[in-house]
């Protein structure tokens, strides 16, 4: 069980330092030589001599490997095997055994396990069947993160793109605190780019090569985001949750050692605030329904469009992790703030869209520039690449869309006219508003379909209309 050339000396770091093993084996020397092994290379490593030990250490904690024995006191290895996937549990498992055929090899590798080792066996061969399941374990990983960020369909800039003040001030300030390993605080209106920011944080850290994992807090029961956030037991929320009789993992564990970016975080319910706050506290996960306490190794990055420190004043979030999340804030400028970088969004967004949709390039003239400079941005950013994408997919460039007008207010501007010619509205605010008011009823009032085509969130939508409902009457 041993190598000549010291095989059990330590790795100089370990190779997965936030993962957990788990060795049962009733053998002492057994599990001694197994702990030796795995000691420098897993962040924990356990050792029992039973199945009924090893199923308290589960509930417990979380492990990635198990290397099980088969021949066991009480509980075989194979029938805790298949109780651990009936549960749910995902991580590799290594049977070993004295005593095996052809038949127990089969029966293993269908009741879940990872791979199959006879004893005796030396280091080397026990470490090469590590090594293969974490590395299965990364993949996995990795494919489930693939798969995330594809569902989330990211519609922001590549990289802030500006030379106002302004901007510059913003991009120095991701600059300086993106080293900082500590929770940051983004506060913009919808579409300024707090996702970008918060990934801009993320690739100028130490963290840049660990995953960013994006979780959008709105729309999501309590239970549904106790779930997506720390993961659950099985049957945890079976009567909320379709399909959550099995165990999950959750987006923290999907985010160890890199970025976690909540994006408005002022739409979590109180009591996931509450799990949320035991969390950056503790450093610990623990799925809902579970014992279990996972260490977890993330850095926070929250977002907001409305006013936190509001919203602790009226009782909607919880004034201790405000302070938490708030070690540093950024505010993220609106578009209105820095029109001049009208043209080099529009430049930008144009060299991005137009080879994706197969259109002739489209050139900003004066008089177009000063127009969209003249409009208020409600969508900020976001709302400029709308009405990029519409215009090169029109093959041109009508600015007076931005500005429809009431049938009983008189005909519209003629295209290549500025909005405020000839006796036409100057008033930001009323051209904001028919604009708004005038999407709105193209769509027969769909205020879901309405803010995706103004590029803004469907609550400042509905906020601006009420705000307009209110002032008539």
């Amino acid at each position: 069980m041993s190598d000549s050339a010291d095989p059990l000396s330590p790795a100089a770091e370990p190779a997965w330092p936030h993962a957990a093993a788990l060795i049962v084996d009733d053998e002492q020397g057994m599990r001694h030589f197994l702990s030796r092994a795995l000691a420098p290379r897993f962040g924990r490593v356990d050792a029992v001599d039973s199945a009924e030990a090893g199923r308290d250490l589960v509930a417990a904690h979380r492990y990635d490997l198990v290397i099980l024995d088969i021949t066991l006191p009480g509980l075989s290895g194979l029938a805790w095997l298949r109780e651990l996937r009936a549960q749910g549990h995902a991580g590799e498992v290594i049977l070993i055994t004295a005593f095996a055929d052809l038949d127990t090899a089969i029966e293993a590798l269908r009741a879940g396990a990872s791979d199959f080792l006879l004893k005796p066996f030396r280091v080397a061969q026990i470490l090469n069947a590590v090594q293969q399941g974490m590395n299965r374990s990364r993949l996995a990983r990795e494919n489930w993160l693939l798969r995330h960020r594809l569902a989330q369909q990211p519609r922001e800039l590549p990289e802030f793109v500006g030379r106002s003040p302004a901007m510059r001030a913003l991009i120095d300030a991701l600059a300086r605190v993106a080293p900082v390993n500590a929770p940051v605080l983004l506060r913009g209106e919808s579409g300024t780019g707090k996702e970008l920011a918060a990934q801009t944080l993320h690739r100028g850290s130490a963290r840049s090569g660990a995953p960013f994992v994006r979780l959008h807090c709105t729309g999501l029961s309590a239970e549904a985001l106790e779930s997506e956030l720390f993961g659950h037991a099985p049957g945890a929320f079976a009567d909320a949750i379709p399909g959550a009789d099995q165990a999950r993992d959750g987006l923290f564990h999907y985010a160890q050692g890199g970025t976690l970016f909540l994006d408005e975080i002022s739409e979590l319910p109180l009591p996931v605030q509450a799990s949320l706050l035991r969390v950056i506290e503790e450093r610990q996960v623990r799925p809902a329904g579970s014992r279990q306490k996972i260490p977890v190794d993330v850095r926070l990055v929250a977002a907001s469009e409305r006013d936190l420190a509001a919203e602790v004043a009226a009782g909607r979030f919880r004034k201790d992790l405000y302070y938490r999340l708030q070690v540093v804030e950024i505010a993220l400028p609106p578009l209105r703030e820095h029109r001049g970088d009208l043209g080099l969004l529009f430049e930008h967004f144009v060299a991005l869209l137009a080879p994706q949709l197969g259109a002739a390039p489209l050139r900003l003239d004066a008089d177009e520039l000063r127009y969209l400079q003249q409009y208020d941005w409600p969508g900020n950013v976001r709302e400029l690449r709308n009405f990029v994408e519409r215009s090169l997919i029109l093959g041109r460039i009508n600015v007076t869309a931005l500005y429809p007008a009431p049938a009983a207010s008189g005909p519209e501007p003629a295209e290549g006219h500025a909005p405020g010619a000839a006796g036409g509205p100057t008033d930001l605010q009323t051209l904001e508003r028919r604009h708004i008011l005038g999407v709105l009823a193209s769509v027969q009032g769909d205020k879901g379909r309405a803010a995706q085509l103004l590029g803004i969130s469907r609550r400042t939508l509905e906020r601006r209309v009420a705000e307009w409902a209110a002032e008539a009457q």
